[in-house]
């Protein structure tokens, strides 16, 4: 396939290249009947503009870079579709880097990007990262940096996230009025961002029933396979008639758990978890689930970065935007003989 170029087209039109390129930009230098010509002729003639010289002469990449905990997790990979649908609208390309829930892999994805020459990042923090020098370093050089879904307090940065606390929030109440008293949650590790948020939801509810928050309710897992079995038996211990799980990973695991004791759901204990997997409804039984507006994160975090690089909006605050999550009641936690 023979590529057509700027050049190609002035000589064909007898204009200059300057002309042909301001007029392809849309430029208000040049007059409306010349654009038309030039933009008629460049669609004929199938022209596409050159992402290189593009970068070289704009010094940006048009390119941001995308930092997620694990691809293969549903919520991540919804949140992808997201930024990438807004950076190709805004004529942004992406690049995908994972930590695999790994500190130092996170800190090599960082520098990966940065020598890729991205024009700014979109960062999930990983579940073992609690050192965030190197990204304020970058801030400081100027790097136009937004925070997604897992964010820290400690930096001034835009950050995009689920409404964590009303989520947390709703689903407890939901639980208490269900007829439920005793409820457990099952956290992620507790310096993440997500985790706190979700518990003082947690909490929040159990304040407005005057229902005393009981320590012994509460645990923590990261996301090994193994870890929730000896959890769930712990908690057990202290007579629980619910579970919040602060993530469905958690709460999947929890629901084999249980099943695998002949624990009835949810006659004996009710279960909700937070995210909706696709197979949530397909459970046995179908799991309630706090949904997280992942697309929607997605797309407000890749705009917000793109206005940072371009410098769209002058007056941009750090501050974290939270978006509405949605209750999804199923079997699993209502009322027994519901």
């Amino acid at each position: 396939m023979v590529t057509v170029t700027i050049k190609d087209i002035a000589r064909d039109l007898n204009l200059s290249t300057s002309t042909v390129s301001r007029a392809l930009r849309d430029s208000y230098e040049i007059n409306p009947e010349t654009k038309r010509l030039v933009t008629e002729y460049a669609e004929r003639l199938n022209y596409r503009p050159n992402p290189i010289a593009l970068s070289l002469k704009e010094n940006r990449s048009r390119v941001i870079g995308v930092i997620v905990p694990q691809i293969a997790n549903n919520f991540f990979s919804q949140v992808i579709n997201g930024i990438e649908a807004a950076a190709h609208d805004r004529g942004y390309h992406v690049i995908i880097f994972q930590s695999h829930e790994s500190y130092e892999q996170e800190m090599i994805t960082l520098q990966q990007a940065v020598a890729r020459k991205v024009d700014g990042l979109l960062i999930s923090l990983s579940s073992s990262t609690s050192d965030v020098s190197q990204i304020k370093e970058l801030q400081q050089r100027k790097l136009p940096i937004v925070l997604f879904d897992r964010v820290v307090n400690d930096l001034d940065i835009l950050c995009v996230t689920a409404d964590n606390f009303g989520g947390a929030f709703a689903a407890t109440e939901h639980l208490i009025q269900t007829g439920r008293r005793r409820i457990a949650h099952l956290a992620i590790p507790p310096h993440i961002s997500i985790t706190q948020e979700r518990l003082a939801g947690y909490r929040a509810a159990l304040e407005k029933y005057e229902i005393p928050y009981d320590e012994n309710l509460i645990r923590y897992a990261s996301f090994g396979q193994n870890e929730v079995e000896p959890i769930i038996d712990e908690l057990l211990s202290y007579n629980p008639d619910a579970f919040f799980a602060a993530s469905d990973r958690l709460s999947t695991s929890c629901l084999a758990a249980l099943k695998s004791r002949n624990i009835a759901i949810p006659e004996q204990v009710s279960l909700i978890g937070f995210t909706n997997l696709p197979v949530a409804d397909l459970l046995a039984p179908p799991m309630s689930t706090v949904e997280q507006p992942a697309l929607e994160i997605g797309q407000m975090a890749a705009e917000q970065l793109i206005n940072l690089i371009e410098g769209k909006q002058k007056d941009i605050q750090p501050g974290t935007n939270r978006i509405p999550t949605t209750m999804v009641i199923r079997a699993s936690s209502q009322p027994a003989g519901k």
